[in-house]
């Protein structure tokens, strides 16, 4: 075992000739991951010289790129705080995630803690005898006295073990960063992994793959190369001169998050051969990585600086989030690595679940934003709210046909981030009135009442009206069909997850929870209920028999009437030379389709 090629003793002793004279003013981290097959490790953290009175320390009770409190500190056990010459001192716990040591006299501080790592989806720490990843929001505290201080990460880890971050490294394993803020967006990996380098434009990059699984890293670096450089269709220039793709093949946690210079992407490990499933993959590595303009370079008013010990609010979430997935796919198109059939059946998609979607009526997508550090999901939130992600999406689609049509296909939305980017680069940040006054800036039209409409009130988009102006139109096939609707959703066996708001089975007296257990007096099977609903026809009045709370009930239910098939985008009769153009501004791609409408062959 060994700590940067370095023992704890030779460092201490190097410190103390002074050989590493600047280090004593910065705050030196090391890890001990000699164990992990326990999923634990011992942290210590040394603290320059601080005056005498009450010193504090914190561990974050949030993590960036998740907008939710978080129980972090739970993994901490046997807390000791010593001062220069080794001895105890006092402390107490004052809040969730922090920590107050009283000092008689000044001295430097040593913190030391065993640290519970065994929470992979959260994407905080994660410790097995293969790995670690470690964000440090949640394996290292900090002391708001010496937030902006260098400081240095040192890992003790198994001899084969390798290991990667977004932060500079000095050592085999050791790492450097230029304050906290930068450490806690800069997760490490450490362990047994696979890495691929590669460069475009000009960028150096690297993918490491912890987990075996049927992915193709050759495809996966190929595929990156083109989406990386294809980011300057939206920016001119980047934040960084490396980057790192980590990425976790597992056991069914999935996710990602994003930092400043490097993303975690967690997949199943045997979700990369299907099309499919490759393409939700690289479209999620799109997602991050245009993150790190949008939430990492620029972002709103509330989130800047970071407030690691309490909720960070801001009207604007769906901008940081919704924005980004609105973008996603579209970096996918422009580079090639998928095809338009490809965007727009996953818009159509998208477009679908909007319009499913009875909270759509009920909150407006900066409500939500706001919303985002409570929401607890559920019944009550899929029927009276939207998310951040999706509801944000659309409020990306309507403002850039808004921008389109309003400036004759000279600026688009994404002229907005390229300005954003230029103009408020952290330590700025920027608010609702920056974003107006933009807008007003690239169109010549004032966005207030435009605002009011689409953002601080519930959304309705006339999506027929919207997507004609790119030659589009929505439809279910000419197979489509109408079938019965009831307006449930099932969870574990015959238990009700979900009643939609207003639909069939919610003007009955159906509630979630309830648990289904014949129609028509005959008893019907989860995975049978379908069929048996489709023996019936729209308009029909069916006898649902569940227990409530416990007690056997009857509902009477009306079927409602839905479109069999899936919601299809496809070319209208008739497309204009305006509007192919717009598709082309939109998107950046030629119209796609053929003279029948058909898509075009890639041959």
């Amino acid at each position: 075992m060994k700590i940067s090629g370095l023992s704890m003793l030779s460092l201490t002793s190097l410190l103390t000739l002074g050989i590493w004279s600047h280090a004593i003013a910065e705050v030196r981290y090391q890890i001990d991951l000699s164990t992990p097959q326990h999923h634990m490790a011992k942290v210590r953290a040394v603290f320059p010289k601080t005056r005498a009175g009450d010193f504090t320390v914190n561990l974050p009770v949030w993590r960036t790129g998740r907008y939710e409190v978080l129980p972090l500190a739970d993994g901490v056990r046997l807390f000791e705080a010593r001062d220069a010459t080794g001895k105890l001192l006092p402390w107490q716990r004052t809040a969730t995630g922090e920590w107050q040591v009283t000092l008689a006299q000044p001295t430097n501080v040593t913190i030391s803690y065993q640290l519970y790592a065994n929470e992979l989806g959260k994407r905080v720490r994660h410790i097995d005898a293969t790995h670690a990843f470690l964000d440090a929001s949640g394996v290292f505290m900090y002391s708001p006295e010496f937030r902006q201080q260098p400081l240095t990460v040192a890992l003790k880890v198994p001899e084969n073990w390798n290991s990667y971050s977004g932060l500079t490294r000095v050592a085999e394993q050791q790492f450097t960063a230029a304050n906290y803020d930068v450490l806690v967006d800069s997760p490490i990996e450490t362990g047994i992994s696979q890495q691929r380098s590669f460069a475009a434009d000009g960028k150096d990059y690297q993918l490491v793959i912890w987990g075996e699984g049927n992915y193709n890293p050759e495809q996966i670096v190929s595929d990156l190369q083109k989406v990386t450089a294809a980011s300057q269709t939206i920016w001119d220039g980047y934040p960084f001169d490396n980057y790192l793709f980590m990425v976790h093949a597992t056991n069914g946690a999935r996710g990602a998050t994003e930092h400043i210079n490097s993303t975690v992407i967690q997949t199943p490990r045997f979700n990369f051969r299907e099309r499919k499933d490759y393409l939700r993959f690289i479209s999620t590595a799109a997602h991050e990585f245009i993150h790190t303009w949008n939430v990492k370079a620029y972002r709103p008013a509330g989130l800047v600086p970071y407030r690691y010990q309490q909720e960070n609010m801001t009207p604007l979430l769906w901008m940081a989030e919704g924005s980004t997935s609105y973008f996603q796919n579209q970096l996918l198109l422009r580079a090639g690595v998928m095809t338009a059939q490809e965007f727009l059946e996953d818009l159509a998609k998208r477009i679908d679940a909007n319009q499913h979607n009875p909270g759509r009526g009920i909150q407006s997508v900066a409500a939500s934003s706001l919303n985002q550090w409570t929401s607890t999901g559920g019944d009550y939130a899929t029927n009276n709210s939207v998310n951040i992600y999706a509801e944000g999406y659309m409020a990306s689609l309507a403002l850039d046909f808004s921008l389109l049509q309003e400036t004759h296909l000279n600026a688009s939305y994404r002229d907005v981030h390229k300005r954003l980017y230029r103009e408020f680069r952290l330590p700025k940040d920027y608010s609702v009135n920056d974003v107006q006054l933009i807008l007003k800036q690239l169109s010549g039209r004032d966005y207030h009442d435009w605002w009011q409409q689409h953002v601080d009130s519930p959304m309705t988009l006339d999506f027929p009206s919207l997507l004609a102006h790119a030659g589009l139109q929505l439809n279910y096939g000419k197979d489509s069909k109408v079938e019965p609707y009831l307006g449930i959703t099932l969870g574990d066996g015959l238990q009700l997850s979900r009643v939609a708001k207003d639909s069939p089975a919610w003007q009955a007296g159906v509630g979630a929870g309830d648990e289904l257990v014949a129609v028509n007096g005959l008893k019907v099977t989860a995975d049978g209920l379908n069929k048996r609903i489709n023996d019936f026809k729209a308009g029909d009045t069916i006898t649902l028999t569940l227990f409530s709370n416990d007690t056997l009930v009857t509902r009477q239910v009306v079927l409602g009437a839905q479109p069999s098939g899936k919601l299809q985008l496809q070319s209208l009769k008739k497309v204009s030379h305006n509007q192919k153009a717009f598709f082309k501004a939109w998107l950046g791609i030629d119209w796609p389709f053929d003279d029948k409408g058909n898509f075009k062959s890639l041959s």
